[in-house]
């Protein structure tokens, strides 16, 4: 539907601009019927949807010159910088000389049916409108935690620092209601985007016949999405002469992501902490008794820095206790749960073997009894933080980060606590030395196998997004990637065995850990917004 018509009027000698009200204002359930997948006037149906029917953008590549009008309209409806894109244009090339050919394809949000960014958050900031079907995000619920810019499969969720919140498009939902077309529909010069209803039930039974367990051109072709885990409802006309080795121009072009320091530090620490506390627990299993109850204080120290840590990373941390809100659904607001139980937990395990397992203003129980709640808290609190840690992990595992999305990162991330945790006993004085030396020694040993298995999984996968991940590690990142390597066996295997200087050993260790997760950050290559619909290659399993 066009934008409000716009008149000269003259009275008296005097130029005004009139916008003319007529059916710009009107609803649209009050238009005449509209077919589904057929543009109205000016690219806009002419009735709302109907139960079980949303509405969607319907992109022709067939049309698009790729101007960009479409980016700089939704920049100016929605006040953006030109930095952050809430619709994006992507260039695809393809053929062979002299018949190459490229086109374009323009993306804003796709206003998924099951949508990733929605089912993630864990301040429940996504809503999914029952009468359109359009994904709305609410800046005043948002903490800026960035978790749905990771869980998005074509990246729709855009991050802006100066406000500290999440953005993205929501069909110019104000404009809808008014009865106008969305910026970028009404910018488009070549008519290429427009908004359509679609039948949920029959788009689910087309996207499953296109659909294989490889994609495919012909899913390509049908322009529907593929694999993208979250039912994208956008329909694309594909040009009939697309080259069958047609792929996005900067799909190979890979650059380092954000390093999120604020996360290297939280991750490192709170697996530190954990680790410190099993192999505390396992010492009082073993008939230890000497120092546990200091171990544990520090210990319980570092996992509030690392809580104290994460706040950081958010753009509004002062809302930070929002994150506790969907912890039926998001694996983040599981890890802020688990981390905060796992502290206070962990605090009565602490004061329990500070006082020797009678804390002030607890009646005296009996030794054995004593001893018996001691360990009772003591599992719990093990417990507790290894299931925090799986949860940190399962955070990351996304199908949009395929190096993430992978059961080595839920072994990476609790290899970490199991090597700086005996690690960190000896530099506090309690235990055997030689036995916790070994056991570092032992898991620094695991935790290489894996690396070289992560690395070599990468540089055989078909997938162009771990081998991008193998050409960052490899290149760009290669000598942090060999000191990252010679701190872990100098502080893990070769300082505890020698006896040297537990603290000595201790800070090599984890700083070869702190490298190694700024590693796994800032290697991590997403997925390009246009695979679902332009298959590239066939990951490796």
């Amino acid at each position: 539907m066009p934008l409000p018509l716009l008149e000269r009027a003259t009275p008296d000698g005097l130029t005004f601009a009139l916008t003319r009200r007529s059916s710009a204002g009107l609803a649209l359930r009050e238009r005449v019927p509209f077919s589904p997948g057929t543009d109205g006037p000016g690219g806009m149906p002419t009735r709302a949807p109907s139960a079980g029917e949303q509405y969607r953008f319907h992109f022709d590549m067939k049309k698009c010159i790729g101007c960009k009008c479409c980016v700089v309209a939704c920049n100016e409806q929605n006040g953006n910088p030109a930095a952050i894109n809430w619709r994006r244009v992507g260039e695809i090339e393809g053929g062979w000389f002299p018949n190459a050919t490229r086109s374009y394809l323009s993306m804003g949000c796709n206003h998924c049916v099951e949508p990733t960014c929605l089912s993630g958050c864990p301040v429940d900031a996504y809503s999914k409108d029952p009468a359109t079907g359009i994904v709305r995000h609410s800046a005043d619920a948002c903490i800026g935690c960035q978790y749905c810019t990771w869980n998005c499969s074509y990246g729709v969720p855009q991050y802006n620092a100066d406000r500290g919140v999440v953005g993205k498009c929501d069909m110019c939902h104000g404009r809808l209601s008014l009865g106008q077309a969305p910026a970028c529909v009404s910018a488009c010069p070549e008519g290429a985007i427009a908004i359509e209803i679609v039948n949920i039930a029959e788009w689910r039974t087309t996207v499953a016949a296109t659909a294989s367990p490889e994609p495919s051109r012909g899913a390509a072709s049908a322009g529907v999405p593929v694999a993208d885990g979250s039912l994208s409802t956008t329909r694309i006309t594909m040009p009939a002469d697309m080259a069958p080795n047609a792929k996005p121009r900067d799909i190979t072009h890979v650059t380092p992501e954000h390093p999120h320091w604020p996360l290297v530090i939280m991750t490192v620490l709170t697996q530190l902490s954990v680790g410190a506390f099993t192999t505390i627990w396992l010492l009082q299993l073993l008939g230890a008794s000497s120092r546990l109850g200091l171990a544990a204080i520090a210990s319980l120290l570092v996992g509030a820095l690392a809580l104290s840590a994460s706040t950081l990373h958010l753009g509004r941390p002062v809302y930070a206790y929002r994150a506790l809100k969907m912890w039926r659904r998001s694996w983040l607001s599981r890890e802020v749960l688990l981390f905060t139980s796992f502290s206070a937990v962990a605090g009565l395990y602490a004061a329990l073997l500070w006082f020797g397992g009678t804390p002030e203003g607890v009646p005296y129980v009996g030794g054995d009894a004593s001893r018996r709640l001691t360990t009772v808290v003591g599992a719990l609190t093990v417990a507790l933080g290894i299931a925090g840690v799986t949860a940190s992990a399962c955070i990351y595992r996304v199908p949009s980060r395929p190096a993430w999305n992978t059961r080595y990162t839920l072994l990476q991330f609790n290899l970490t606590g199991a090597l700086l945790g005996p690690l960190f006993a000896m530099a506090v004085g309690v235990g055997d030395h030689r036995w916790l030396a070994v056991a570092a020694a032992t898991m620094a040993g695991a935790q290489f196998v894996l690396l070289a298995v992560r690395f070599l999984r990468c540089i055989a996968s078909d997938s162009l997004e771990l081998k991008g991940t193998a050409r960052l590690l490899s290149t760009v990142f290669a000598k942090h990637l060999v000191a990252r390597g010679v701190l872990l066996a100098a502080g893990a295997i070769v300082l505890p065995l020698l006896v040297a200087p537990p603290a000595l050993a201790l800070a090599l260790a984890a700083g070869a850990e702190v490298l190694g997760r700024y590693l796994f950050f800032v290697s991590v290559v997403p997925k390009h917004m246009t695979t679902p619909y332009v298959p590239v290659e066939s990951e490796a399993a």
